[in-house]
């Protein structure tokens, strides 16, 4: 099973004013995910950027406090794949790579 986490918070990132909350944003990529990838098993996982569950979390919220990467920061494997407003192509090229199968 392969985990894809969203890193957000309640407010909107400031150079994402009029974009869908960190929540939305996930609750969307998970449905668009598992209607191009029906046959792989994603799980999406949400992390407010103010309450990190573990080592990985702590590492990526304090970068994004940091103003090194815009949230909400889309993260699998370890490896960055979107952040800010994120790009459905963008995600979708690393799940191909990782060898998932596309619905057909």
């Amino acid at each position: 099973m392969m985990q894809i986490t969203v890193y957000g918070a309640d407010t909107p990132c400031p150079s994402c004013i009029h974009s869908p909350s960190s929540i939305e944003t996930m609750e969307w990529l998970d449905a668009a995910v598992n209607r191009k990838f029906p046959h792989a098993s994603i799980q999406f996982r949400y992390v407010d950027i103010h309450h990190p569950e573990n080592d990985e979390d702590r590492y990526f919220t304090e970068k994004i406090i940091a103003d090194e990467y815009f949230y909400p920061l889309v993260v699998a494997e370890g490896e960055v794949i979107a952040e800010g407003d994120p790009c459905l192509k963008m995600i979708f090229q690393f799940l191909d790579r990782r060898g998932l199968t596309l619905a057909e």
